[in-house]
């Protein structure tokens, strides 16, 4: 992904760019293109720390600057004070690429330069690096300024008298804890530097993106020191910032962290030659996208192996990861660590849900989604299509299986259960237990308790995938044998509009909800459908005509009275348009599923989907996404990326479109 200078000096389109690095353990670096940060999630060091837990900024930026002579060239840019510093034009910015990592290319006159951000893999740590690749014959040397925030992600720092100002010289640099309990950051540099100790407050530091989302939006960091170090006329400068006091060499580590991402991006290149062939048109963007992807993947403090929800804020959530998998991990040929993925959620099994998201202490796991446990079977499905042994299925996975289907089916947890029919009813007025899960003042934004759609979609799925393992494992079923024919039979009776030709969202004993909404296509795109073929299709019509955008679908038909088509304002305005029209781009994946099996002519209808979503791969790796896709978008043009400007399952389900439609068009 390369971005030339006409973009990189166009603010508009440079501050909207955001880039991420991260180390496999739960930390990242992110910003802009410019480096300027618009938001408090951005920082050069972000580190997911046990001792407190959490996620803390504890590096916020590099004040770097390129001393020539007399001349001062910036590297970075600030949002200063609702200021940009320095102003307009002068940053000679002349272009940015994204391969291994994060590198900029800054040119004046003969000087050209090259800056690189590198995380260290599995290591809070990261190295920014300095290489001239043209210069006149005079001395060069960096003036950096380490700009520290020391707070949680979702804080901001303020002065105070607190702050322990005191630095320590420490081998090829200096150590400073600013805070007890908080650990001590290293920063050294490979070259020989002038370390001068000037404890500076800055302030008032603009983050016009939490504005925008109605939140705080200045911050004063603390800057320990100035360090003056001479650019080498050849190689590389190492600047290094962490908490692990490590003494390595700072250029070994550069070399051998390049080596590995060079080993990573050759087995992405194997598997997208493996998923799609060599000469498909898509096989670089794939690549891209696969590299982007593993970004999400992690190990937890707690050991498990598994994957980040979104950056920069989420965390580790069973329903994101269980969707977001099959794309992630099992498209790049990663079946091993896709099961360990899988075991570390089973493990935490309990009266038949898994959590929805994961805590820092093991007691405050939560145990609120219902539909968790059942895509656990959905990844199932796709890991014995990706090649894993049923022999190992049986003994890793189907004990937890058995264990879910008989706690919804008698109603273990007291929020879930059936009905004689075998339909599930989960929670109540007062809960969210679907993916729709917004709430505002304590009350849930889309009610949908009852016997949701797409949970008894779900649901057939499960049952009648349960009993496939059953009979081929020689095991007694934990059901009755009947039970997903009666099931589909009801689904059919409930759900089913016959004048509208679309299914209900949520149905009731009182009251039926016939909203237009997108669940209803995973009773089409699940490998079991309880519909009939022209249901199947007349649903897969009705999605693509009032809910499919080039971005995802939309998360409530524009005709509806509560439709909300723009995700703006406060905390609780975008919480009330969080699924009430606003467009999810992982759901590109069910329809997906669904418009390739009503439609008979495949090879056609995979032509016309890849085009119709070429905007989408566009904003990814042409446009500000940098290989990201965001969480969400409006649901009006022209669709503006908001939440998350980097989710697991929008990325997981992208590649699964990609790789689907590249397969079906070469069927």
């Amino acid at each position: 992904m390369n971005r030339d200078s006409t973009y990189c000096r166009d603010p508009a389109l440079a501050l909207q760019s955001e880039w991420i690095e991260t180390n496999a353990c739960g930390g990242y670096a992110a910003s802009t293109l410019l480096n300027a940060h618009t938001r408090k999630y951005h920082g050069l060091l972000v580190a997911a720390l046990r001792d407190p837990p959490g996620r803390f900024v504890l590096l916020s930026k590099l004040d770097d600057v390129l001393l020539a002579g007399e001349r001062e060239l910036p590297l970075s840019l600030h949002l200063y004070n609702r200021c940009r510093v320095p102003p307009d034009g002068d940053l000679c910015l002349d272009g940015f690429t994204q391969d291994e990592s994060p590198a900029w290319r800054f040119r004046a006159g003969e000087i050209e330069l090259e800056k690189r951000v590198l995380l260290l893999h599995k290591r809070n740590t990261v190295l920014i690096g300095y290489r001239l690749v043209s210069a006149p014959p005079i001395p060069l040397r960096l003036r950096l300024r380490p700009l520290l925030a020391y707070r949680g992600i979702h804080d901001l720092q303020r002065e105070n008298d607190y702050l322990n100002a005191d630095v320590d010289r420490a081998h090829g640099g200096f150590r400073i804890q600013p805070f007890q309990g908080m650990p001590t950051l290293y920063v050294r540099t490979s070259g020989a530097a002038d370390i001068h100790p000037e404890p500076l407050w800055y302030r008032r530091f603009d983050y016009p993106r939490e504005r925008e989302r109605g939140f705080p939006d200045r911050e004063d960091l603390f800057s320990p020191a100035t360090i003056t170090v001479a650019l080498p006329p050849e190689g590389w400068l190492i600047v290094a910032a962490g908490i692990d006091g490590d003494e390595d060499s700072l250029l070994a580590a550069w070399d051998a962290e390049l080596a590995r991402r060079g080993a990573e991006a050759a087995r992405t290149r194997a598997a997208v030659v493996a998923a799609v062939g060599p000469a498909s048109p898509q096989a670089d963007r794939l690549a891209a996208l696969m590299t982007a992807g593993d970004r999400f993947f992690f190990q937890a403090p707690d050991g498990r192996t598994s994957l980040i929800a979104g950056f920069p804020w989420f965390d580790d959530w069973s329903r994101d990861t269980l969707i977001a998998l099959p794309g992630l991990m099992l498209a790049s040929g990663r079946t091993g660590e896709a099961l360990a993925i899988l075991k570390g959620i089973a493990a935490r099994e309990r009266n038949g849900m898994l959590p929805n998201f994961f805590a820092a202490d093991p007691a405050r796991h939560a145990y609120n989604s219902a539909d968790a446990s059942l895509w656990f079977f959905r990844a199932v499905q796709q890991i014995i299509d990706a090649g894993l042994l049923m022999d190992t299925v049986r003994a890793e996975l189907w004990p937890v299986m058995r264990r879910i289907v008989t706690a919804y089916r008698q109603g273990a947890d007291p929020a879930i259960g059936t009905d004689e029919t075998g339909m599930l009813f989960a929670g109540g007025p007062e809960t969210q237990l679907t993916w729709m899960d917004a709430t505002v003042n304590g009350r849930p934004v889309t009610a949908r308790h009852g016997a949701a759609v797409e949970l008894n979609a779900l649901w057939y799925n499960a049952l009648v995938f349960a009993r496939e393992l059953a009979q081929a494992f020689n095991e007694p079923l934990p059901f009755d044998a009947d039970l997903p024919e009666r099931l589909r039979d009801v689904f059919r009776r409930r759900f089913w509009l016959p004048s509208e030709e679309y299914l209900a969202d949520v149905w009731r004993p009182d009251a039926v909800d016939t909203s237009v909404r997108p669940n209803q296509i995973l009773a089409v795109a699940l490998p079991h459908s309880p519909l009939t073929n022209a249901q199947q299709t007349a649903v897969v019509l009705r999605v693509q005509r009032e809910l499919f955008t080039p971005r995802g679908l939309r998360t409530l038909s524009p005709r509806d009275h509560a439709y909300r088509g723009r995700y703006e304002g406060d905390g609780a305005a975008r919480d009330g348009a969080y699924h009430q029209g606003t467009v999810w781009p992982w759901l590109l994946g069910p329809f997906c599923d669904a418009f390739l099996r009503v439609n008979p002519h495949r090879r056609q209808a995979a032509r016309m989907l890849e085009e119709a979503i070429a905007p989408l791969l566009d904003f990814a790796i042409e446009g500000p996404g940098l290989g990201n896709f965001p969480e969400l978008f409006d649901g009006d043009p022209p669709q503006r990326p908001a939440g998350c400007f980097a989710q697991a399952w929008s990325s997981g389900e992208l590649i699964r479109v990609l790789i689907a439609l590249a397969r079906a068009q070469g069927a």
